[in-house]
């Protein structure tokens, strides 16, 4: 993959793109129990998509006659999603799912479970790496779901300058460092793309939030009805889940945000909930769950199918920061997680902040604008 290592984070060395492999070693094994996760894999996948159907017939379209009466058909969407959702998960082999309440004052797990009760109008803040921390939202929350809608495309996007003019360039080395040979070759990296403006959201179901998962944001088409933030949240009547980096990543580090919200902190009229997602690295029997290079199509089956064939449990690691270290508690210092400059999304800046440290994740400074770029050499290697 030495052809995208141009798409490494300069500050970091971060590569926040590409799939995760798991560490080179016998294959023999792996050989060898192909029969048994080839049939692992296709009980799994005939049972998913069973209750794949039954969701669309049961939630989008029985439960279609309880809308008028609003509190039952959100009750009833809620549930019903919960135990086929539960179940989809089960099956894919996430057995349990830990969860974390973590609070910066200790700075570690609380032994207890803190109040996390996100209501209607409050927002869910996280980072995206997979499909998966959708299904999982869905259960524990029945949440409004939206997808930033940029103002432009990607590819008018600027190069941002490099961080230091003086200093010298900082390279990507494939190979041994021995200075000859193959070892010799240096790829520069590539300057990150500018920020591009967010001119509203777009509010999607569940199932188009998880055929998204990969893909980056794109223009308003002639039909689509872009809403802000504030609009959705006045007339919603669940949480709503913002994913400010608008893309996955493949969980090495964090993607920077878009400024979704262009609000100050503390903010006021709603909570603010913030929480993190990690997994755990692939082993040989076990790929990754993060999905950071979408499918072409019928995406994610084959993703799904991947991990269907594994034969071991899977694991993930779900990290909710406390409501009283969140951006709107009225306690909130915002002059330690902002600069102040002028135009600065302090929201979002705080919500980055806060996310990195809970999760344990490096920021990078490279965004679905750099991510677009990529899956357009991605795909044109493809061909």
């Amino acid at each position: 993959m030495e052809k995208f290592s141009s798409y490494r984070d300069a500050g970091t060395g971060i590569q926040p793109f590409l799939t995760p492999l798991p560490p080179a070693g016998s294959e023999i094994l792996v050989q060898a129990t192909l029969p048994i996760r080839y049939a692992l894999a296709a009980v799994r996948t005939a049972l998913l998509l069973v209750l794949l159907l039954a969701y669309v017939l049961i939630v989008r379209v029985a439960l279609l006659i309880f809308l008028p009466i609003s509190p039952v058909y959100d009750l009833l969407v809620h549930l019903n999603t919960a135990i086929l959702g539960r179940s989809a998960l089960f099956i894919l082999g996430l057995v349990w799912i830990p969860v974390d309440y973590i609070t910066k004052k200790r700075k570690s797990a609380l032994k207890t479970e803190v109040p996390w009760n996100p209501k209607a109008g409050d927002i869910i803040v996280s980072n995206w790496v997979s499909w998966i921390e959708l299904i999982w939202l869905a259960i524990r929350f029945n949440p409004i779901f939206v997808l930033p809608v940029p103002a432009s495309e990607a590819s008018t996007a600027q190069k941002l300058p490099t961080p230091s003019s003086n200093a010298s360039p900082i390279a990507y080395t494939p190979g041994r460092r021995t200075g000859t040979g193959s070892a010799n070759i240096q790829q520069a990296a590539r300057s990150a793309s500018a920020r591009i403006p967010v001119a509203g959201f777009r509010q999607v179901s569940l199932l188009q939030m998880i055929t998204s998962t990969g893909r980056v944001p794109y223009i308003a088409g002639p039909s689509d009805q872009l809403k802000t933030i504030e609009d959705i949240r006045k007339k919603a009547r669940q949480p709503i889940v913002v994913f400010p980096e608008s893309t996955t990543s493949n969980g090495r580090g964090l993607l920077r945000f878009a400024n979704v919200f262009n609000m100050s902190v503390p903010v006021k009229g709603f909570d603010v909930f913030v929480m993190c997602v990690r997994y755990d690295p692939p082993t040989a029997f076990v790929p990754s769950l993060a999905h950071s290079i979408p499918s072409r199509f019928l995406n994610p089956l084959l993703h799904l199918t991947s991990l269907t064939a594994a034969p071991s449990l899977l694991s993930i690691s779900i990290r909710l920061l406390a409501l009283s270290d969140s951006p709107s508690s009225q306690l909130f210092m915002a002059n330690e997680y902002v600069s102040g400059t002028p135009g600065e999304d302090q929201l979002t800046e705080s919500c980055a902040t806060l996310i990195s440290q809970i999760g344990k994740l490096k920021q990078t400074g490279m965004g679905w604008e750099d991510k677009a770029s990529l899956l357009q050499l991605y795909w044109g290697k493809k061909r």
